[in-house]
């Protein structure tokens, strides 16, 4: 039985699909006018490991994750660096795809983009005028009227006269209430502009999610995630203007992952303290970066440090550790005690750091077996891959990942390698000790360590 931790509940619960055996989610994506940063990775691998666990049991899921293609931060981007707005988010919505990718992250069933999601933004926001939800300013711009909607606010847990007491209203901006937020925001010189019944404009943010999340599963659907920073306002703002405009309940289970953190303060472009994808892919290889950010369950802060890569390193080497020297097609079945554990902590609120415990089980007792020459060792060995893969790790060769191939890699470094390991094996075949304690020295002093077995001499980075 499936639990989790519902945001809007405040509590955990057991989860009861609308439709039974179907699971529809959608999860805010990014805005592309920048390189994925850590704190992307999370909410990608994060989805990407509650999606996979979704389906192993059993779930059809769907599974939609948004691009915003249109913001004021990429008008501005785009205007900086000289270039078109299309150029600009098709080389971030590109390198977007080959950071997640890298990540080993599933692409979603859908990714609709703002940009072509303009006819049913307009419907929507045409929906919320014709029930008094929404009004025009002097301004032109199309505002969400806030105290219209009863429930604004449920799933923060903020009130509106507190929200009142610290709002503040630009000077430029027509609202009747400062809580109210911008639907439609009326051209304005040298930006993009789409036409519409209130005049040529573009939309406001939180819209854009609102009218693709309906568009893509309907009004009322299963489950609805992001960041912990989207709780408030842009996923508060979208319970208003769905309910609002639909009539239904918006959405059943919200969940939010934490932040990354980078000495105690949460990983952001705004703070300058950001690490992108592609810098600390370039000193980690990608599972190492996927185990860290599931070696903490999902809701707490995560802790950049290169300690704590290192940690997910060790951590990863030890479980391919075990896995070196079996078949991959063993073809046995799973030994159903290791995956019944494994079950169990995935269905507690999709608890990853329990999951993973049970794999250093299954690499101790495959150590074990394999000392032994137990027969279940095929068995062992399946059951690690099978469930290591639910969590999108332990898919490689094992002496591929060990020799510590980072992004970076030159492949002419390991065929330096192979090649000392060989006139290694040649020293010790001809009995020159000698020779061959230089080169396994050689080697240690460049972070090489060998490991000489039946089948031959290994390596590895360390």
């Amino acid at each position: 039985m499936l639990k989790l931790f519902n945001t809007l509940t405040r509590r955990k619960e057991k989860f009861v699909p609308i439709e039974p055996g179907k699971v529809r989610m959608y999860v805010c994506g990014m805005t592309v006018y920048d390189l994925c940063h850590l704190g992307h990775a999370r909410v990608l691998v994060v989805f990407d490991v509650i999606v996979r666990h979704l389906r192993a049991l059993g779930y059809e899921v769907t599974y939609v994750r948004n691009i915003t293609d249109i913001d004021d931060k990429i008008i501005l981007r785009a205007r900086k660096n000289g270039e078109t707005i299309e150029s600009l988010t098709e080389r971030y919505i590109a390198a977007m795809h080959e950071d997640a990718d890298a990540l080993g992250v599933l692409r979603p069933d859908f990714e609709p983009r703002a940009t072509e999601s303009m006819d049913d933004i307009l419907k929507m926001i045409g929906e919320l005028l014709d029930k008094g939800y929404a009004y025009q300013g002097e301004n032109g711009d199309i505002y969400y009227s806030v105290s219209r909607f009863e429930h604004y606010g449920q799933l923060s847990g903020k009130k509106l006269e507190d929200l009142r007491a610290g709002a503040r209203v630009d000077v430029d901006e027509d609202k009747r209430d400062s809580l109210d937020f911008v639907l439609w925001k009326a051209a304005k010189p040298g930006e993009p502009a789409w036409p519409s019944p209130w005049g040529e404009g573009r939309p406001g943010w939180h819209i854009e999610c609102s009218a693709m999340s309906t568009e893509c599963l309907g009004a009322h659907f299963d489950i609805h995630g992001g960041g912990m920073d989207l709780q408030f306002p842009h996923h508060e703002n979208e319970i208003a203007q769905s309910e609002a405009a639909t009539g239904e309940h918006f959405v059943n289970y919200w969940i939010h992952n934490g932040f990354v953190q980078v000495d105690k303060e949460k990983m952001s472009k705004s703070l300058g303290n950001f690490f992108t994808v592609r810098e600390v892919l370039a000193r980690y290889q990608p599972e190492e970066v996927r185990y860290f950010i599931l070696a903490s369950h999902y809701r707490s802060p995560l802790n950049y440090s290169d300690d704590n890569l290192d940690k997910a390193r060790g951590a990863l080497q030890r479980l391919y550790t075990a896995l070196r020297g079996s078949s991959p097609d063993a073809g046995a079945g799973p030994v159903a005690e290791y995956v019944e554990r494994f079950d169990a902590a995935m269905n507690d609120d999709f608890n990853t750091p329990e999951a993973l415990a049970v794999l250093f089980d299954l690499a101790r007792a495959i150590n074990r077996a394999r000392d032994a020459g137990d027969p279940q060792l095929d068995a062992l060995v399946a059951t690690l891959r099978q469930l290591g893969g639910r969590l999108g790790l332990l898919q490689s060769d094992p002496d591929v990942y060990l020799r510590g191939e980072t992004s970076d890699g030159d492949d002419s470094d390991d065929a330096i390698i192979d090649d000392l390991v060989a006139q290694r094996q040649a020293a010790r075949e001809r009995r020159d000790w000698a020779e061959a304690d230089r080169i396994r020295d050689l080697l240690a002093g460049q972070g090489i360590e060998l490991e000489d077995t039946a089948e031959g001499t290994r390596w590895r980075r360390i």
